[in-house]
């Protein structure tokens, strides 16, 4: 075999070297690169619940001169409204009576007193109770205590709170509602792009949320979560 021939055949069993080194480092880049592919999606869960529970403070003021007789008319105006109360479905310990402030109104420094009444007395009544529907229609009779001659404040400070205290018992469900939107997203996603689906790389569940579904019916809430979910994607 000639040194010529021998030089050909061995460049040709080197390049057929490199050609293969080539494909192979190709397709292990291609590989590395699609395994690196992945997609991020979000999934939504949420769902409107009945507040269970409610505070009502009732406040209510009592104007004159003479502090004494004043404070005889806030302790009947208490007894009254608890009488409401107590015989329209809320129970006694449902009910607590806050301390009574008082403002005195030449006691002012600045200011001048342009009202023939010297004292103003605030008294507020709370109501805590898990009867939700029993004190709003309480809400709606209270007209029945301006009727009496109470003067009832609606002032934002005296505004009714509503809650739902039973998240942990819809948490599961609404967690595994939102996996699924999610992975339904993440199918989609890798089905219009030609891929699979893959395993997770990293998911994160986002904070719930629970808010008045309007300002109209706050004792109606919409709980909502949101996860984060990231799929690798696959050939």
């Amino acid at each position: 075999m000639t040194k010529t021939t021998t030089a050909i055949i061995t460049a040709v069993i080197i390049g057929a070297a490199l050609a293969s080194i080539g494909i192979f480092l190709r397709s292990g880049i291609n590989n590395l690169a699609f395994r690196d592919r992945a997609v991020t999606v979000r999934g939504l869960a949420t769902r409107e619940v009945q507040a269970d529970k409610v505070t009502w403070p009732i406040a209510f003021t009592t104007l004159g001169n003479d502090l004494p007789s004043l404070y005889d008319r806030v302790t009947e105006t208490n007894k009254t409204i608890t009488e409401f109360l107590t015989s329209n479905g809320i129970d006694p310990s449902e009910i607590s009576v806050g301390q009574t402030t008082v403002f005195d109104r030449d006691a002012e420094r600045y200011g001048s007193n342009s009202t023939p009444y010297r004292f103003n007395l605030t008294s507020v009544i709370v109501v805590s109770s898990n009867k939700v529907s029993t004190v709003n229609n309480l809400i709606k009779q209270q007209g029945e205590l301006i009727k009496k001659g109470i003067s009832i404040d609606t002032g934002y400070q005296y505004q009714t709170i509503y809650e739902f205290t039973g998240l942990n018992d819809i948490k599961p469900e609404m967690v595994a509602e939102a996996t699924n939107a999610a992975r339904e997203s993440a199918v989609k996603f890798a089905e219009d792009s030609g891929s699979k689906l893959g395993k997770i790389k990293t998911a994160s569940q986002g904070q719930f949320s629970i808010e008045d579904r309007d300002t109209y019916t706050p004792y109606i809430k919409t709980v909502r979560v949101v996860n984060s979910i990231t799929y690798y994607l696959e050939h």
